[in-house]
């Protein structure tokens, strides 16, 4: 393997496609919080690209480390993803229930909210390590980059595009929000298990 266009192709489009839970789960976090302010905008997306860029490197480091325990764990995986967004889902829903006129804001992220939210979206990508396995460490280290800004600038899309939408639902973007999570968490624990 070396670096050249088609590894940094390949990069940017494994991006691209380990952010989508990511892009939806911020989506409904714009549209949980139509008013959110640009600095929490970008500390929620480089929480997800951080999780996402790490998980990719901490799986390529298992499978050249640790790889019975994760091969163990990796069943878990849907498991896991499934119950955290299902919980912020209906924590959502149970807020936009109770501000259903929209007169109060409840942001929708605060700190544990989000990094649960971070595990949850990125915790499919340890499996990556095992397809970038062959990459030299300084290769999985770009490819883990990559899909990291690829996630950020997602995230940040989705953000914007969640508060645009969100501004003109008013009380009912928790609710809907929150049904986005649990649908995430559905599709990634069948993802999973199929």
């Amino acid at each position: 393997m070396e670096f050249d266009f088609v590894f940094f192709l390949n990069s940017i489009l494994m991006g691209v496609g380990l952010a989508m839970d990511a892009f939806s789960v911020s989506l409904a976090n714009g549209l949980n919080e139509p008013e959110m302010k640009p600095g929490k905008m970008n500390a929620i997306a480089g929480t997800f690209g951080i999780f996402q860029a790490l998980m990719p490197l901490i799986g390529w480091i298992c499978v050249h480390t640790i790889v019975r325990i994760f091969s163990s764990v990796r069943v878990f995986i849907p498991w896991i993803a499934l119950v955290l967004l299902v919980y912020i889902g209906i924590k959502m829903i149970v807020d936009g229930v109770r501000n259903k006129d929209g007169s109060t804001e409840t942001p929708a992220v605060g700190a544990a909210a989000l990094l649960i939210q971070a595990i949850a979206t990125s915790i499919d990508a340890l499996s990556v390590g095992f397809a970038i396995s062959d990459f030299s460490f300084p290769m999985a280290l770009v490819e883990s980059a990559i899909i990291g800004a690829v996630t950020y600038v997602l995230c940040l899309l989705g953000i914007k595009l969640g508060r645009t939408v969100g501004t003109k639902l008013a009380g009912k973007a928790g609710i809907i929000g929150g049904v986005i999570l649990i649908l995430i968490g559905i599709e990634i624990f069948l993802k999973g298990i199929v």
